[in-house]
């Protein structure tokens, strides 16, 4: 008789099961957990490439932004072009439009605006022409994004592929334009600061545009039909159909506003920033807007983070690069990269949870996997408690206040009660005396009148 030999079969190693609901600490301990392992990973590139410290990093990440006053109109200045573009994507990704040409819509806009400004400067006044480059600018800037809109809308073409080559095609239109006008064989145009932003500071400029145009798309994307559309139609066309939208119009109308939105950020570059336009004049700005949109979750609110964040990394890298006296300029695109990968990838830990096969004693059946939750779990929960801690800290403070201001209120309408009794017991106490007063006064008079009758009486018997 053969032996049979059966090989107990084990469990996988892991298996990833979607979470229900995850709480607030646990998201944020999550983020940062991913940030502190980008920062890890980059010291070590760093520390390999350019002799960097960990500290120093660290040191030039804050200086690069927060180093002097010039610095923080810098980054606030960066933070408002790319959370501008950032924003003119949102609407479109909402509708699952994933347009790739941001940096084409308002390069070409720019162009448009230069040249309003090149042929008409010193024949209107600069009023005027800054108008006629607003208006050239968003046209330029809407016709960019309408075209692939079109071929989208009636004959189903990809977006993607439509909208990234039309950033190629604006950037030869801009090279075309430089040939053809650059002066003395230079390859660069002029500077032409008519039609220009002034305002106390040139920096405040986009960075007032942009923070009311933040509040308009969430109020265009939350309360309005448009808005409401254009996410029904992202979500199912066939639902946004058969409820009566037209999926053409809204498509169309949809690449109207993004392409508006690109112009106006071309014609802020051109007429408030940067006074002259070239071939890299938005320095691929458009597709780091892409990373901004993804990293907020389609929110315009936390897309000021993410666009802080971004803008914050690059101007860190870049002051540690001057610092070393680096020139290998790859580095910050290297660094602001490994950043993004992790806090995108964190994302899929905040939506997912991975369960792995334990052993009897309840720790995980692999020896790699169990020396890092012996690492990452008490700083996850060191975070959350952290975390709640403030909150509950907040939430005593803010129940404290309130109990304050309870009890001084309760104490004022004592004291108003008290005034109010006092005030009435001084009016019964004025009113007993009145009639106190009236009741003496009518006893006077009784004597008096008996008085005279009596003597009345007197004189009588005397007669």
């Amino acid at each position: 008789m053969e032996k049979t030999v059966t090989k107990a079969v084990k469990d996988p190693l892991f298996h990833i099961v979607r979470r229900d609901t995850i709480t607030v600490g646990k998201t944020i301990a999550i983020k940062v957990i991913a940030l502190l392992l980008a920062f890890i990973v980059s010291s070590i590139i760093l520390g390999i490439s350019e002799g960097c410290d960990p500290f120093t990093f660290l040191a030039s990440l804050f200086m690069g932004s927060f180093g002097a006053s010039l610095n923080i109109w810098i980054l606030l200045k960066d933070m408002a072009i790319l959370l501008g573009l950032g924003l003119a994507l949102l609407p479109a990704f909402k509708m699952k439009f994933w347009n790739t040409g941001a940096d084409g819509q308002a390069l070409i806009a720019a162009l448009a605006s230069y040249m309003c400004l090149y042929f008409m400067r010193g024949k209107v006044n600069d009023i005027l022409l800054i108008i006629i480059c607003l208006l050239a600018a968003v046209a330029s800037g809407i016709i960019w994004a309408v075209i692939p809109a079109i071929f989208k809308a009636f004959w189903n073409t990809n977006e993607t592929l439509f909208t990234l080559m039309m950033n190629y095609v604006a950037i030869q239109c801009v090279a075309v334009f430089i040939n053809k006008f650059a002066t003395g064989g230079s390859n660069t145009l002029p500077t032409i600061y008519e039609g220009s932003l002034g305002m106390i500071y040139e920096y405040l400029t986009p960075i007032l545009i942009v923070a009311l145009l933040t509040a308009a798309i969430a109020v265009y994307l939350k309360k309005t039909k448009h808005g409401f559309e254009l996410s029904l139609v992202g979500e199912s066309v066939n639902s946004a159909r058969y409820v009566g939208i037209n999926v053409k119009k809204v498509i169309i109308r949809t690449l109207i506003v993004s392409g508006a939105i690109c112009g106006l950020i071309g014609f802020i570059l051109t007429n408030g920033l940067n006074h002259v336009v070239n071939t890299n004049s938005l320095g691929g700005k458009g597709f780091a807007a892409i990373i901004v949109v993804w990293l907020a979750d389609f929110n315009p609110y936390f897309m000021i983070l993410s666009s802080f964040m971004i803008v914050f990394l690059q101007r860190g890298t870049i002051e540690l690069l001057s610092n070393l006296g680096a020139t290998n300029d790859s580095i910050t695109s290297i660094v602001t990269s490994i950043f993004i990968f992790f806090i995108i990838g964190c994302t899929f830990f905040s939506r997912y949870k991975v369960l792995f096969r334990r052993d009897e004693e309840g720790k995980i059946d692999n020896k790699f996997f169990a020396f890092f939750e012996k690492i990452l779990s008490p700083i996850a929960r060191a975070i959350a408690k952290a975390y709640q801690a403030t909150i509950s800290f907040f939430k005593n403070l803010f129940k404290s206040k309130k109990k304050d201001t309870e009890i001084d209120n309760n104490d004022s309408k004592e004291i108003t009660l008290k005034e109010d009794n006092n005030t009435d017991n001084n009016v019964e106490a004025i009113q007993e005396n009145n009639i106190e007063e009236t009741n003496v006064e009518s006893v006077k008079e009784e004597t008096n009148i008996e008085n005279n009758t009596n003597e009345d009486s007197i004189e009588k018997e005397d007669e």
